[in-house]
């Protein structure tokens, strides 16, 4: 794993684009990105809107925000947060560089 935390995760700018389009219809809240126990492959990411904690790292761009708390933040140094918009659906993505693998979801991976 890539325990460096000096390489935050980044979010792209499709990824800020449709939170910024998810927001428009209300107040903006930030996009909580988060590492958790379990799913088919032992870790899966837990994606939501939700409010910054006071110790969160929070990446900001065009009025709209990231956060990422500290547990989870070892598991995505150097990640990409991502937007894709295919047949299969609309979804965010992480392409993480510390997964061993990862399921078929996309939503679970192992380090």
């Amino acid at each position: 794993m890539n325990m460096d935390l000096n390489l935050p995760p980044k979010v792209t700018s499709r990824a800020f684009a449709r939170l910024a389009e998810i927001n428009s219809s209300g107040p903006a809240r930030p996009l909580r990105v988060a590492v958790s126990g379990g799913g088919c492959s032992g870790f899966q990411y837990d994606i939501r809107l939700d409010e910054a904690a006071e110790d969160d790292l929070i990446l900001a761009a065009d009025g709209q925000s990231v956060v990422v708390d500290p547990v989870s933040l070892p598991f995505l140094a150097g990640a990409v947060i991502d937007f894709t918009d295919e047949l299969i659906g609309a979804r965010f993505v992480i392409e993480n560089p510390n997964a061993s693998s990862s399921c078929g979801c996309g939503t679970s991976f192992s380090i």
